[in-house]
């Protein structure tokens, strides 16, 4: 499922080499497990698509986080996976990597999706849209679904400046039909999207144009047809200072994508500087369909929740593979880069060490600090990945706050990527995992609010409601904690949760089953290190 999405990421550089890293398929690859044996040259001569597929398992031997998991390269036998074209065929080669290395902890693979057995949780190729979308430029109809029931879909964001903004469509809509067709209820299960889940999905993600037959809240019908078009991203979907009574003002932000620094800090800026002239007290991030992005975007959340008190401490640690920390990976020296603070370069060069990869917090260059914060509660559901896991794991380990997490489990995506360009392609597959300052992590199953690691309240996402609304169910939940000190109240304003057809892990499932070609990421967009 995490395959075509939306394009490269290209680490904040510019890209020298291209086909020539076809060449990595004249270097001898490693026997079992790449770690020694016999060792096997794979053919020079072949198609193009032959020579990207042993390129793939080539490089994935080497930076792989669980490279020690693969086969020899006649055992994997690379050149046997197909697929309809290039790219089709080169994710089913990623995925077939990633089911190898299994997870003592579930007995099954460190990638395995519930939502699509045999497909890659985390590792996808891409043929270059990503970097355009986390750069802020997007080019879709803006807007997603989500089922508020399994015969109950509805718009769960739109984004500013869209098509679907612009046809004044809202969070909160009923989508009655899409393309004249009624029958939308949920179908997905165990073994992944029925029909009409992935009739939904191809829909708003893999059309040009799209017909939608809408409900307003009040009860009117809007049609709206809507083409694909570019906009500019804002990931702040919206913010406000909310007094919650009891001399709690609660600071509340939906933010969207961790887009990159010059796309999303000025945005975060505004936001956060109209906190602290409120004097907030607690912090509602709602990172609810946040599916991660830029490290370099984490790390600037992070420094602007984080007390000054924090600066020059410990954010996050990154760890890599024992062949890339002990300097072993040669093949990554075809991957050349360019940057303005380590000018070219390529990526066997870099520090792969844990010392040399610590992230410290740091008040440099952040222009806000919320001094009378005291409590942040992060709004979380099964679409919250990555990036934005890496900022509660961060935020969680600081001990003067008061950490809550509302909602659903999160995504789980304890790993990151660098890209490897594959010709024209560039792979994806997890090459580091992030500890937070209390070497805390390893949250592959995802995030559960109110288990013992991340206190909190379990409850249903309210897409009834427009974000910001102080009666929407989990932002309610915030505020009456905020005000006092419990989750629940003798008069709440919370939706009942009696009504739904399914449970709150069955309704989790359905938005993760509806992201479809989302992209899901945590990727490392700074200039790397580069060995002493």
């Amino acid at each position: 499922m995490r395959k075509i999405f939306y394009a490269s990421i290209m680490l904040a550089a510019a890209v020298i080499s291209s086909c020539k890293k076809e060449s990595a398929t004249t270097t001898t690859a490693g026997g079992t497990g790449g770690t020694g044996g016999t060792t096997i040259t794979p053919s020079k001569t072949g198609t193009t698509l032959d020579l990207m597929k042993d390129s793939v398992f080539l490089y994935a031997q080497e930076a792989y986080y669980w490279y020690d998991g693969l086969p020899d390269y006649a055992t994997f036998n690379p050149r046997a996976v197909t697929g309809s074209t290039d790219i089709a065929a080169l994710s089913a080669e990623v995925d077939k990597i990633s089911q190898y290395k299994i997870n003592p902890v579930t007995g099954k693979p460190y990638e395995y999706y519930a939502a699509a057995p045999g497909s890659a949780k985390y590792s996808f190729i891409d043929d270059g849209s990503v970097s355009t979308a986390l750069n802020g430029i997007k080019g879709d109809f803006g807007f997603a679904p989500l089922y508020n029931d399994v015969n109950d879909l509805r718009i769960r964001y739109v984004y500013p400046g869209s098509p679907a903004d612009l046809a004044g469509i809202k969070r909160g809509f009923v989508i009655t039909s899409i393309n004249g067709r009624t029958n939308l209820a949920y179908d997905a299960g165990s073994g992944g999207a029925g029909t009409n889940v992935n009739y939904v999905i191809n829909a708003y993600s893999n059309s040009s144009t799209i017909t939608l037959g809408l409900k307003k809240p009040d009860g009117t019908t809007l049609t709206a047809d809507l083409n694909v078009a570019t906009y500019t991203l804002n990931p702040v979907l919206t913010y406000k200072t909310i007094d919650a009574g009891n001399n709690h003002k609660v600071g509340y932000i939906v933010f969207n994508s961790f887009s990159s620094p010059a796309n999303a800090n000025a945005k975060l800026n505004e936001a956060f500087s109209s906190f602290a002239s409120n004097g907030v007290t607690d912090l509602v991030v709602d990172l609810r369909y946040n599916g991660g992005g830029y490290v370099s975007t984490a790390e600037y959340l992070s420094n602007l929740i984080a007390p000054a008190a924090k600066s020059g401490t410990p954010m996050y640690y990154t760890y890599f593979n024992d062949k890339l920390a002990s300097g072993k990976a040669s093949l990554l020296r075809n991957q050349v880069r360019k940057d303005a603070v380590n000018g070219t370069y390529n990526y066997a060069q870099f520090d792969y060490s844990v010392n040399g990869n610590v992230v410290n917090f740091t008040k440099t260059n952040i222009p806000v600090t919320l001094n009378t914060l005291t409590r942040v509660f992060f709004i979380v559901t099964g679409s919250t990945a990555s990036a934005s896991e890496l900022t509660i794991n961060n935020i969680r380990a600081i001990s003067t706050l008061d950490v809550k997490l509302i909602g659903t489990t999160s995504y789980g995506k304890p790993v990151g990527f660098f890209d490897i360009d594959i010709n024209k392609y560039q792979m994806y597959v997890p090459e580091f995992e992030t500890k937070n300052a209390n070497q805390q992590g390893g949250y592959y199953a995802g995030m559960t609010p109110a288990s013992a690691d991340y206190p909190g309240y379990r409850d249903f996402d309210d897409v009834t409601k427009d974000f910001g609304d102080p009666t929407e169910g989990l932002l309610a939940r915030a505020l009456t904690y905020a005000k006092t000190g419990a989750f629940t109240s003798t008069t709440p304003v919370i939706q009942s949760t009696a009504r739904k057809s399914f449970s709150v892990d069955e309704s989790n499932a359905a938005g993760i089953a509806l992201d479809g070609n989302k992209f899901n990421g945590m990727i490392y967009n700074k200039p790397f290190k580069l060995k002493k």
